[in-house]
């Protein structure tokens, strides 16, 4: 038996592979496909697609959708709650950079303006 490509194994693992089509994506979030379609026309996501033209989603997608759903469900517009998720990840990555810079020693400084 010849050994199996340890690509298929890497795709199973990789959160970023667009394994799932916009009807199980959907199915899977509790939501419609029209609500992915929002959310990629106010760019929270961008799905891949396939060859044949049809949007694929990937498991950080789906995340990203989630969280999404979840501030809808709350109330919030779907604009403003895309808006929350992206000034969220921005703030995640603000801190990330500000620890890293902190385990280096290296203490940000505060910009000060006259």
């Amino acid at each position: 038996m010849p050994p199996r490509s340890t690509r298929l194994i890497d795709n199973l693992d990789d959160d970023d592979y667009p394994a799932y089509t916009m009807g199980r994506a959907a199915e899977m979030l509790g939501t419609t496909p029209a609500f992915l379609r929002a959310l990629g026309e106010h760019r929270l996501i961008t799905p891949l697609r396939s060859e044949g033209g049809h949007r694929r989603y990937s498991r950080y997608q789906l995340r990203i959708a989630a969280r999404a759903r979840e501030l809808v469900d709350q109330g919030t517009p779907i604009e403003a709650a895309c808006r929350i998720i992206v000034l969220e990840d921005q703030l995640e990555e603000a801190q990330r950079i500000n620890e890293q810079l902190r385990a280096q020693g290296t203490e940000p400084r505060a910009e000060t303006s006259l």
